[in-house]
């Protein structure tokens, strides 16, 4: 493939907010997989546990990562992925502000935060609640229409209503259930009738934005007995994704992403009930109780291992998230629970940053902005870097890259060699630690074209 068939199936506006993404070094909401380099494997695995939850299962993963390995990259890469194949995502970080468990709105912050960043393959970017119900109930009316019963008759308007109760039927049963039916049932037929203030009340129930019952009930028009709250939210996730299966999507992913912050919470009681929220999570989705629902945890490896302050503090947690015994490091795990991401292999970091450069030629259209040869002295004083244990991560790779690249197109007068000649010098006799010519040479006879949300196929 020519960069100009590349050129012309990345949007310039992705391709723009990609590079600025990266080169802050932050995740891209769109467009990460225009950047995917290795991590196939953990694709895989959990497009897997997806193909599961289509089939009315559910699952749990923890994706545990140090800081800047690219988890929180891997996680936006699976939402883009699910919503290409039909599956409602909601995605939120945790903050001192937002918890699994909490008093004052800690928790159903979290909540409207996934309510608000609700995605599906027609509103990619969030929002998608409303635009969900709706084409439900336009789907509903099509099938109607095209078995025969003509719209604006009594007939079509009773079976109508009789299709979207008999969807909503199955909720009714779960906790919080009835209510939860109520409320949609509400929206939907202020949707059909054109009242704007009682489909936007019954939204603002269903996103959890009321304080007060009292508050939901005067809005509403009718008695409910329960108002998403700190104690309840999760259970609304479980009905979420009961229904939207029933309606026709695939299933309901959850990420939640940046679960150091529950590592963080000073005080003990308060951080373990966080973590009995999480094993209440962990044994309704692995047991089957809940359908149609899979959870995505995103971590540090401090958040699982630490036995003081982490999941492993918590024997419940321990118990199920560690290692056997026999699970060595050098062996590849990837049906348990746990996804701990290595190292980018030297390969796959040259690859990456060949495929930023491609992306940065295209947005500003230069050529030949740096050579093969020079990309690889770039790897081996990223690589030279690292001390000890110590693992040099994409995110510092990619940053350090485009400021390196950003600096050669403003100074066409400074050389590449002047603009890394402050950096650590390499030990030329430590062959160990340079990424070599042969292996270059590896990866650009299999560089594959980018590849887009189709590379991946259940």
């Amino acid at each position: 493939m020519d960069n100009n068939k590349r050129e012309k199936i990345i949007p310039k506006r992705i391709l723009t907010s990609v590079l600025a993404s990266v080169s802050a070094g932050v995740v891209p909401r769109n467009g990460a997989a225009y950047i995917a380099i290795g991590r196939d494997d953990e694709i895989y695995a959990i497009l897997e546990d997806l193909e599961n939850v289509k089939e009315g299962g559910s699952g749990m993963r923890f994706i545990v990562g140090r800081y800047g390995s690219g988890k929180s990259f891997l996680i936006q890469l699976i939402r883009n992925y699910a919503t290409e194949r039909g599956f409602v995502c909601a995605d939120t970080d945790l903050t001192p502000e937002r918890r699994l468990y909490g008093t004052n709105g800690s928790g159903v912050a979290t909540y409207r935060e996934l309510m608000k960043n609700m995605s599906s393959k027609m509103s990619p970017e969030g929002g998608a609640m409303p635009k969900i119900v709706a084409k439900w109930i336009s789907d509903a009316k099509v099938t109607l229409i095209s078995s025969g019963l003509s719209a604006d008759t009594p007939e079509f308007d009773a079976a109508l209503n009789a299709r979207i109760f008999e969807d909503l039927s199955e909720v009714e049963y779960m906790v919080g259930g009835f209510d939860f039916a109520q409320v949609v049932k509400l929206y939907y037929k202020a949707y059909c009738s054109g009242d704007d203030e009682k489909s936007t009340a019954a939204i603002r129930w269903l996103r959890g934005e009321f304080s007060t019952k009292t508050e939901a009930r005067a809005a509403l028009g009718f008695n409910v007995s329960v108002i998403i709250n700190d104690e309840n939210w999760y259970d609304f996730i479980k009905l979420w994704g009961s229904l939207v299966r029933k309606i026709g999507y695939s299933g309901f992913v959850v990420f939640i992403d940046e679960c150091v912050n529950l590592y963080k919470i000073a005080h003990r009681v308060s951080r373990e009930n966080n973590y009995e929220k999480i094993l209440s999570m962990f044994n309704d989705t692995l047991s089957g109780s809940a359908s149609g629902i899979e959870i995505i945890m995103g971590g540090t490896p401090q958040f699982l291992e630490d036995t003081r302050r982490g999941l492993f503090s918590y024997e419940a947690l321990r118990s199920r998230l560690c290692d056997s015994r026999f699970n060595k490091i050098e062996y590849k795990n990837l049906l348990g629970p746990v996804i701990r991401l290595k190292r980018l292999s030297d390969e796959e970091l040259y690859a990456l940053i060949s495929r930023i450069t491609e992306l940065y030629e295209m947005q500003y259209g230069k050529k030949d902005i740096i050579s093969d040869e020079q990309k690889l002295k770039f790897l081996n004083i990223c690589i030279s870097k690292q001390v000890g244990n110590s693992m040099i991560t994409p995110r510092e790779i990619l940053r350090d890259y485009l400021t390196v690249l950003n600096i050669l197109v403003q100074n066409p007068e400074v050389s590449f060699d002047e603009v890394i000649e402050d950096t650590v010098t390499l030990d030329t006799e430590d062959e160990t630690d340079e990424i070599s010519t042969a292996s270059v040479e590896t990866v650009k006879a299999d560089d594959t074209p980018i590849r887009g949300l189709a590379a991946f196929e259940f």
